[in-house]
């Protein structure tokens, strides 16, 4: 297997503090379900959005 380049792995923007986060292998099986680039802005999004999960 050819190990790819950071550059070439798919990036999301966090809902909460609006800033790109990349792939991480921790995420391969989740990854669409991934919205926020950590756990801080998890615990701190607003509740209307958790609600809609």
């Amino acid at each position: 297997m050819k190990m790819k380049k950071k550059t070439d792995l798919p990036s999301k923007t966090c809902l909460c503090c609006g800033l790109p986060f990349a792939w991480r292998k921790k995420w391969e099986r989740d990854w669409d379900q991934v919205k926020y680039c950590s756990e801080r802005c998890r615990r701190s999004a607003p509740k209307s959005q958790q609600a809609q999960r």
